[in-house]
This record gives C-alpha cells, sequence and structure tokens, in this order.
C-alpha cells in the first residue's frame, strides 16, 4: 500500500508534540519519515475502551483494564537509587496507587491532581496494595471530545520510544492529528468500482480512518478486509504482469527433439517404473524447453519423491539437442551424491559427467574446465564453484538448481551469464514442501511442477513420541536394529550446554551412547556446524560407507544425507524443532527397502503449540499437510531467505487466515492481465498509475529464478 498527496508527504516532525529530535528517532526506528507512513503504521491490535471497571473489581489477572476517577493526591518518590511519581486515583468504590518509574517529568507536568481521567493499565499486587504501573491516562473530558469510538488501537513500538515517551498513546494522538487534518481527496481510489462492488469494499479513505480509529468492530473489520484486499491484488497483479513480461521478453533455447540420450535411458537404463506425478511433471517441462521461451518453473517435492530422476530425464534432453546441462547444489556432500547418481543411472550411455567444488583444485580443475568449455563435459555437477567466473560452458542450455532456497538470488542469477544467445533454461528444485498459498504468493510469477507421489515400494516411516520414560527402551531398539544390520541418526538441536534452555546436549549425549554403546562392539560417528568441513565430510562418508553404527548430529545432516540402509531417526528435544524442520529430518530415512521408525523424543511438559506440531509428526508424512499446518502454526516464517513483511509489504495479511481473499484477488489479477497485460485500455489506466507509483517495492523473484 502506498500513500500520496502532499499533505501525506509532509514531514512527521510538523506534527504538534513531535520536533525535530523526535522525528529523527521515529524514522531510526520504525521508519516513519511522513504523515503518510505514520498512516501505514497500523495497529496490531485494540484494546476496548467501552468498558469501566470500578477500582473495587480490580483483579490482578494480567488483563489491561480501564478505570474512570479523580487523582487524589500525587507525590515525587526519590529512592537511593531511583525516582518514581505516585498518584492516588479515587472512584466511588475506593483507592488505587498509579506509579511511573519513566517519563516522570513528563508525567509530573501533565498530571493535576482533583481533576477527573480515564486511566488504562494491568492490575499488580505489592505488599497487599494494588498498583497500576505506568498506566496510560487521560482527562476524562478529552477522552468524551475524541472523535471514533473507543477502540482503542496499539501499535508496535520500542524501547527507545518508550523511554523517550513516544508510546502507544502518544502515537495515537499522531495519527489522530493526521487523521483530524485529512480530506477524501488526500488518499484517492486505486481499485475500480466494479471491485469495490463484487466484494463490497470501503473505499481507501474509509478503509485507512476504520483501521486507527474504529468506530465499531464492523467498521474495523471492513477496513482490514479492505486493505488486505488491496495489498494482495496489487501484488498478484506484479507477479503476474512480471510473469507475462518475461514470456513476451525472454526467448529461450528450443529443444526441438527427443533423441536418443533420451530414448536409450528411458527404454533400456531406466531402474524404476515412474510414478505417474513424475511423468506429469517430465511433460510440463518438455513442453517448455520446445516453447522457444525460457523455462523458469519451481520442482516442488517430498523427501525421496524422484526430483533426481526428473533431473537427469531433463538434462538428457538437453544433450539430445546438443546443448550441456549443470546441477548446482548448495553444499559438497549434496552435489556428491547428484554426481554419484547421475553417473551411475546414465553408465555406459558415452555421457561426460563431471563435478566441480571447491575441493577440486590444480591440475584438476584446469583440465576440467578446459574440457567444460571444449563441450567435452555434458553435465556439470556441483556447488556455487558452477557460477565462478572462470567456469565457462560450451553451450549451457539448462541450470538445475537444488535446494534453492539455500543460495542468494546474486549467486542464482549469475548462471543467466553462463550462456550464449539466450539464458539457460532454469529448473530449480525444493524439498521443503511450500503451502499452496505460500506458492502462489512467493512464487507466483514461476511455472510450478510438483511431485506429490512417493515412488512404489517406498515405505512411509512410522513415527513415535516418546519422553524420557522410554530412554532405556529406546535403546534396546537401538541394538535390536542394529543386530539386523541397520543404521541409526541421534539429532540434537544444540552443540554446547546452555543455562537458559533446557536441552539434550549433543556431547552429554555422545558419551552417554558410548555407555549403551561401548567400542570397538559399535561405532558412532559425531557431526555438528563447528567442526571443519574436511573433518565432517570424513565423518559423514563414514557412515554413508556403513563403518559407523550411530551418527550423532546437530540439525547439519537436514539436507544432503542419503543413507538407504538408514532405517532409525532419533530427535532429541523434538519440541524445540519446527515443523517443516522435523519433516526433513524425517526424511533422512525410510530410503531403502527396510521399514523405518522416526522416533520423537521429547520432555514431559508440552507447551500447546508444540503438542500440536508432535501429534500432526505422528499422523502424517504428507509434507504438504505438514507444511500446511506448520505455516498455521507459526506464520509463513523465512521462505526463500526472506520475512514475509520484507519480501511482500503485506502489512495485514495472513497468508494461512486470508487464503479466501488471495485466491479472489489472485483471479481478479491474471483475469486483468489476461484481458489486457499492459494495462493500456482506458479502464484500466488507474490500476496502471498506481501500478507504476509502486514501482521497485516488489522484488522480481521470477526473472532470476
Amino acid at each position: 500500500m502506498k500513500l500520496t498527496s502532499h499533505t501525506l508527504n509532509s514531514s512527521i516532525e510538523f506534527i504538534k508534540g513531535v520536533g525535530p529530535q523526535r522525528a529523527d528517532l521515529l524514522k531510526k526506528e520504525l521508519g516513519i519519515h511522513t504523515f503518510g507512513d505514520a498512516l501505514l503504521h497500523f495497529p496490531f491490535r485494540y484494546e476496548d475502551r467501552t468498558t469501566f471497571y470500578k477500582i473495587k473489581d480490580a483483579k490482578d489477572n494480567g488483563v489491561s483494564i480501564q478505570l474512570k476517577g479523580t487523582i487524589f493526591s500525587k507525590e515525587l518518590i526519590k529512592g537511593q537509587r531511583s525516582k518514581r511519581i505516585v498518584c492516588i486515583l479515587k472512584d466511588s468504590s475506593g483507592f488505587i496507587e498509579l506509579v511511573w518509574f519513566k517519563g516522570i517529568q513528563a508525567i509530573n507536568a501533565i498530571v493535576q491532581v482533583h481533576k477527573e481521567y480515564v486511566v488504562n493499565g494491568r492490575i499488580s499486587v505489592y505488599g497487599g496494595k494494588r498498583t497500576m504501573a505506568h498506566p496510560e491516562l487521560e482527562l476524562l473530558k478529552e477522552y468524551e471530545a475524541k472523535p471514533g469510538g473507543q477502540f482503542a488501537p496499539v501499535y508496535s513500538s520500542t524501547e527507545k520510544l518508550n523511554n523517550r515517551n513516544l508510546d502507544n498513546r502518544f502515537r495515537r494522538n499522531i495519527v489522530t492529528d493526521i487523521l483530524q487534518r485529512l480530506r477524501p481527496s488526500d488518499i484517492p481510489e486505486n481499485l475500480p468500482s466494479e471491485l469495490l462492488q463484487k466484494y463490497r469494499l470501503v473505499s481507501r479513505y474509509e478503509a485507512i480512518i476504520g483501521i486507527h480509529l474504529p468506530s465499531s468492530q464492523r467498521m474495523m473489520e471492513a477496513a482490514r478486509r479492505r486493505i488486505k484486499y488491496e495489498e494482495l491484488f496489487y501484488f498478484q497483479l506484479h507477479l503476474a504482469q512480471n510473469k507475462a513480461w518475461r514470456k513476451i521478453n525472454f526467448k529461450g533455447h528450443i529443444f526441438g527433439q527427443i533423441g536418443p540420450y533420451f530414448n536409450t535411458f528411458y527404454s533400456t537404463k531406466l531402474p524404476f517404473e515412474l510414478t505417474n506425478a513424475q511423468k506429469r511433471v517430465i511433460k510440463e517441462i518438455r513442453r517448455d524447453l520446445k516453447a522457444g521461451k525460457q523455462m523458469n518453473r519451481l520442482l516442488q517435492g517430498d523427501v525421496g519423491s524422484g526430483k533426481t530422476m526428473v533431473a537427469l530425464i531433463s538434462s538428457l534432453m538437453a544433450l539430445d539437442n546438443d546443448f550441456q546441462a549443470c546441477v548446482m547444489a548448495p553444499t559438497e556432500i549434496l552435489a556428491s551424491q547428484h554426481h554419484i547418481a547421475f553417473t551411475e543411472y546414465i553408465e555406459g550411455l558415452g555421457i561426460e559427467v563431471a563435478f566441480l567444488s571447491g575441493s577440486v583444485k590444480g591440475k584438476k580443475r584446469k583440465i576440467l574446465l578446459e574440457r567444460l568449455a571444449a563441450g567435452e563435459i555434458h553435465i556439470l555437477v556441483g556447488t556455487h564453484a558452477l557460477i565462478e567466473d572462470p567456469v565457462i560452458f560450451n553451450n549451457l542450455g539448462l541450470a538445475i538448481i537444488d535446494e534453492q532456497h539455500r543460495f542468494g538470488v546474486k549467486q542464482r542469477s549469475k548462471l543467466w551469464s553462463k550462456s550464449k544467445e539466450f539464458p539457460p533454461h532454469i529448473l530449480v528444485m525444493t524439498a521443503t514442501p511450500i503451502p499452496r498459498t505460500l506458492a502462489m504468493t512467493v512464487y507466483g510469477d514461476l511455472d510450478i511442477s510438483v511431485i506429490d507421489e512417493l515412488p512404489p515400494g517406498r515405505k512411509p516411516v512410522t513415527t513415535l513420541h516418546k519422553s524420557e520414560t522410554y530412554r532405556g527402551k529406546i535403546m534396546e531398539f537401538m541394538r535390536e536394529e542394529i543386530k539386523l544390520g541397520r543404521q541409526i541418526y541421534v539429532v540434537y538441536p544444540l552443540i554446547e550446554e546452555s543455562e537458559t534452555l533446557d536441552l539434550q546436549n549433543l556431547q552429554n549425549g555422545y558419551d552417554r551412547l558410548l555407555e549403551f554403546f561401548p567400542r570397538p562392539d559399535y561405532q558412532i560417528s559425531i557431526v555438528h556446524g563447528r567442526m571443519k568441513p574436511k573433518d565432517k565430510d570424513m565423518e559423514m562418508q563414514r557412515f554413508v560407507r556403513g563403518e559407523t553404527n550411530i551418527m550423532v548430529a546437530t540439525t547439519v545432516i537436514e539436507v544432503g544425507v542419503n543413507v538407504p540402509n538408514a532405517s532409525v531417526m532419533i530427535i532429541e528435544n523434538a519440541e524445540r524443532f519446527g515443523l517443516s524442520q522435523l519433516h526433513q529430518l524425517r526424511g533422512r530415512v525410510g530410503r531403502g527397502a527396510a521399514k523405518s521408525y522416526c522416533i520423537l523424543a521429547t520432555s514431559f511438559k508440552l507447551s500447546k503449540e508444540a503438542k500440536e506440531r508432535i501429534a500432526t509428526m505422528v499422523r502424517t508424512n504428507d509434507g504438504f499437510e505438514i507444511a500446511e499446518a506448520d505455516m498455521k502454526l507459526r506464520g509463513p516464517g523465512n521462505i526463500d531467505g526472506t520475512q514475509q513483511s520484507g519480501l511482500m509489504d503485506l502489512a495485514l495479511v495472513n497468508l494461512a487466515a486470508d487464503r479466501d481473499i488471495l485466491n479472489a484477488a489472485r483471479i481478479d489479477a491474471l483475469d486483468l492481465i489476461a484481458d489486457d497485460p499492459k494495462l493500456a485500455k482506458p479502464e484500466h489506466r488507474l490500476i496502471m498509475r498506481y501500478s507504476e507509483k509502486l514501482g521497485t517495492r516488489f522484488k522480481a523473484w521470477g526473472k532470476i529464478s
């Protein structure tokens, strides 16, 4: 949302009571420079100021209440180290003490004895006396003269602002002052009348008044609904425009034929029957690759759904059309596993697959780069080393990026410069299931493919929740699995002991496991993020080769380790992990033929949210169901390495709760762009002008995958 007018562009320092110094603090702390900025900092909740309590009925229950009475006395009390100001408020039922430890001079100047006030705050009891610390207070006559209703907005603040008396009441006064100066023409409409009528939306002007000074619950909800729709409509419009613009302007290499590499592999080398989901996705990719437009596709697939096979088959399409392909992964071990898988699958087809990472040095690296530039290497698999300047392809046609959220946007965009004439086709893959609402919002300008079924024969992992009481039984179960030749992961949330968090400690856990599984009968690996990369990789490789029975680790094994023989995942203090992280960890087992288990070990006392997370994990193996549940529990989080607010500037939208508004806004935006891609029609000038005012506020993720 953006507000522009002469009034709204005025500096915030010109509001009564602000001035240059306070204005500077508002700029630094909240980014409020102008009147318009202040209006776009919406309340995050409201206090119902319609109800007054009698002092005798005030209770210490942590809830903010409202009192009305006369200030009976005022006293400035000086202690050895600090001072405080204490006022006694009196009503017909009794007395209560009001106390301030900060902003004492301001309070002393404002509060007048024998005047009637409205007071709002929480009750505390000290030494048998009821007290209200740092309450908001307002002269009764001013309270009764205020415009709007008595739903008091509550704004986010900081300690620095509160210490300078720029508290919630002050912020409300700022906003009220601005709104009193405002005219409807200062906030012109930016949605066409047909959309306003279709959804019965209030005007922008009414929405701004209603969000800050609602006279009723209905007015507040109408304002919030209007603002949410506007935010989502313009964001979806931007995505739709960007996608349409890219399809018009970004031409792509034409992979016109399916040739011997693809056909030979598919008919003689394919190690298993593809799932219907894999076949559908391959058809979608094939359609993109022959269209003459650059493919920019996101491939979502749960852990073990067969994304690697889709990536390989897509690469063979490039090779059949005399192009090279590359696969970039975030870690050396994950890149190495892709390299091994590709090499094994296409053995005997005359395809050269090479591996490049920071550990490939000297003469070996020099020869590899020379062969790549000469076109002798068909598929290059590696880490971010692929995007370094000396890496020159002979004819790159397809770039595949695995776990793409682990790379920065600039890193991914460097792949574009590696291709001649046109940018390479881009396929980005993620094993982190993204809820449909979030995918539509964050990746709405990408084409999205989903592998939503597991290969036949892959057994779901049995997930169990166990408390500390079952520790002995868990150890016995681990012994039985090791006797059967299986391997086990044990994951801890921390490396070192914490004085503030009662967590199982990795080192202590390792020592305890040694008591149950002594050498030389058992071998245990230990891996955590503070180890040197060389030592970490060595320990991981020992486990991969089956030389160790148990891997004790932090979440560094969340992505990148593929050990079909590992059948048990034990997650200590599972209540400390998010749902998506728990699901990713569980995905490390169940990759072989053996029955696999995930044991969620927790403390006895669990919060309501932790219980929901654990119950969800036990109930389902469906990554997309888990992703939806995760978003409902904790919001969209940090998808793509960017917080929701920074990515989309959505001030009020909750993607989990507002999916109906999102769906409506998306359909309206797509219909509009389908009808008028450039918004050139006279009836769309209003929308075009506002869209242009938004400028570069939206990040064009789709252009660079």
